[in-house]
């Protein structure tokens, strides 16, 4: 979804939109956002969206703290987790998820990059382009998203053929 760690951990089930295929995240829970930030869902991502709420959906947050269910997850509990899957802090970070995702679309050529940047929930640098430019770039994003997806799947198809080959 290309949100930021902390972005992520507080996400609150009342801003999912299954309906709509979207999140709507309140400005006030984004870093320099103006308004809300619209997240389009893929295919992918509501269907594990709609598997977590089975577990978490009765509380507030998509990721509460496993003991103190009105938190969320700890700030370190991603990093663990990718330390645990064996990565170093070199190789990926929580939010080298949003790096990835940038740089397989920029080089892609597919989407404007203007369209990259607002998913990214990235704020104009140029202060006059960015007070004339409101625009959301929806229908893209909504195809750039599920492109990302499909291409997550492609590439975990292929890391699953790689292994069955390597020990066969």
């Amino acid at each position: 979804m290309f949100l930021r760690p902390f972005e992520l951990r507080n996400l609150e089930w009342e801003w999912v939109d299954f309906e709509e295929a979207e999140l709507r995240i309140p400005r006030t829970h984004m870093k320099g956002q103006r308004t809300y930030h619209i997240v389009p869902l893929a295919i992918q991502a509501q269907a594990i969206l709609k598997e977590l709420h089975a577990v978490t959906g009765q509380g507030r947050y998509l990721f509460p703290h496993l003991s103190k269910p009105d938190k969320t997850l700890s700030s370190n509990t991603i990093t663990k987790s990718l330390r645990r899957l064996g990565y170093t802090g070199d190789e990926m970070t929580d939010h080298g998820f949003r790096t990835v995702a940038s740089t397989i679309l920029n080089e892609s050529g597919e989407f404007q990059p203007d369209a990259i940047e607002r998913q990214l929930s990235h704020q104009e640098d140029d202060e006059v382009r960015g007070a004339y430019n409101g625009a959301e770039y929806l229908a893209e994003r909504r195809r750039m998203m599920q492109a990302y997806a499909d291409k997550l799947d492609v590439l975990r198809a292929k890391s699953r053929l790689r292994k069955l080959r390597a020990a066969a």
